[in-house]
Formats: C-alpha cells, structure tokens, sequence
C-alpha cells in the first residue's frame, strides 16, 4: 500500500473514532460539563473530514455554520 493510501485510510479511521468518542453519552457529559455542545463538535468534526478529502466547499460550509453558531451562544452568554 502507498503511504498517501495508507495515510488516508489512518486519518479516516482516527476520524471515525473521533465521531465515535463524540458520540458516546460519557464523552457527551464531560464536554456538556465544559460548556461545548456536541452537535457542534461534531459538526466541526465532519467539517475537518470534508476538508482533509478534499471537499472545501462542504468544510467552508460547516465551518462557518459552527463559527457562527458559537459566536451567537457566547454573544447570547454575555452579561448585559
């Protein structure tokens, strides 16, 4: 195997236990606990997988919508 294939198929399956982690309701809690939604981690996961395949426009896209999706939340946490 060619180490581009090879690597390609470790940063897929590092990955796919990354959305498995982000996943799992313990990792959920812990993150909840430290203020970071997990819909937006991963998002931002699957933003990352989108970039490293090559899919810039679908990374732009969900990176922007996280961006600003936290930008609203800290904008929403702030005291007036």
């Amino acid at each position: 195997m060619a180490i581009a294939e090879s690597a390609d198929k470790e940063l897929s399956e590092l990955l796919d236990e990354l959305d498995a982690l982000l996943k799992n309701p313990d990792v959920g809690e812990l993150l909840t606990g430290r203020g970071i939604n997990t819909s937006l981690a991963i998002l931002v996961a699957d933003a990352l997988r989108a970039y490293l395949k090559g899919n810039k426009r679908d990374a732009a896209e969900d990176l922007s919508t996280a961006a600003e999706e936290i930008s609203a939340r800290l904008a929403a946490a702030r005291p007036d």
